[in-house]
């Protein structure tokens, strides 16, 4: 079984290399856009030394990267980022000299290039792995500010890499582009990210508490009764709290109909909810 998952965690990430490197020679390479970290410093490069692959740059402009993190994030995010960032480089090599893409209409450009790159990311980090540069340089300090998405740091490093990606070329537009494609990726990577973990929490005040816990215990969830007293008759009531996954929003939902059709139910999007049946804290993690 270990066997097995390891395969499934290479696939995923060798997939999301793949992902990465089409974005990124089929939608900024040809409009001479950037997504920042040490590929658009490599992008930079290249203008000055052209004869230096832009995959080669990268690969080695990370190593100093990778040496920080074996020591603060250990030895299986290392192994699974230099992976990730080796198949991933090679990738952009391995396109760019077999085929050149003709440039995009700008805004497809930006669209598809934020899609298929923040996706390809995001795969790449819910499997512990990076392509290193912003997103190994994220993860270094998500430590020190747990409380900022992934995506929001990346966004952070990758918009100083545009500006300077933009005097380089000389040309405003394609900054404002960049950086229109840079939202994009950033979403898109938070999404897949923190996606698997977000779930919805349920507030329902009705006569018949008792039983709608009952119920939903029945279902094997996780319930907890809240006192509170209703304003408008200043009476007593018991509020039923419920944490569960986005899959049993209409189950409860119809359970809660079923049994007192005047119930009052409010249900909130969560963004992470740890414990029993859900996720753990890692301060190392994301």
């Amino acid at each position: 079984m270990r066997i097995a998952e390891k395969l499934k965690q290479y696939g995923i990430i060798t997939f999301g290399c793949a992902l990465y490197a089409l974005g990124f020679c089929w939608c900024c390479v040809p409009g001479h856009m950037s997504i920042g970290g040490l590929t658009g410093v490599a992008q930079v490069l290249n203008v000055f030394f052209p004869r230096l692959p832009v995959g080669v740059m990268t690969l080695v402009m990370n190593v100093p990267l990778f040496i920080l993190g074996l020591k603060l994030l250990g030895r299986n995010v290392l192994v699974s980022s230099l992976y990730a960032m080796a198949v991933s480089s090679l990738m952009i090599d391995g396109i760019n000299a077999i085929h050149s893409f003709q440039p995009l209409e700008p805004v497809l450009a930006v669209v598809y290039g934020g899609v298929l790159c923040g996706a390809a990311i995001g795969l790449m980090l819910r499997q512990g792995a990076t392509t290193g540069g912003t997103e190994l340089i994220a993860r270094l300090l998500k430590l020190k500010f747990q409380q900022l998405p992934i995506g929001k740091l990346c966004m952070l490093v990758d918009l100083v890499v545009i500006i300077t990606y933009s005097l380089t070329f000389r040309q405003l537009t394609q900054v404002l582009y960049s950086i229109a494609m840079l939202y994009i990726l950033t979403f898109l990577m938070d999404k897949v990210v923190y996606g698997g973990k977000a779930a919805k929490l349920s507030f329902i005040i009705s006569a018949r508490s008792e039983d709608i816990t009952r119920a939903l215990l029945e279902m094997d969830m996780g319930v907890t009764l809240l006192s509170g007293t209703g304003a408008y008759k200043n009476l007593p009531t018991q509020v039923v709290m419920c944490a569960f996954g986005r899959g049993y929003i209409i189950p409860v939902k119809k359970l809660v109909q079923r049994i007192d059709p005047d119930a009052f139910v409010i249900v909130c999007d969560t963004h992470e909810i740890l414990g029993e049946g859900f996720g753990t804290y890692d301060p190392t993690g994301l």
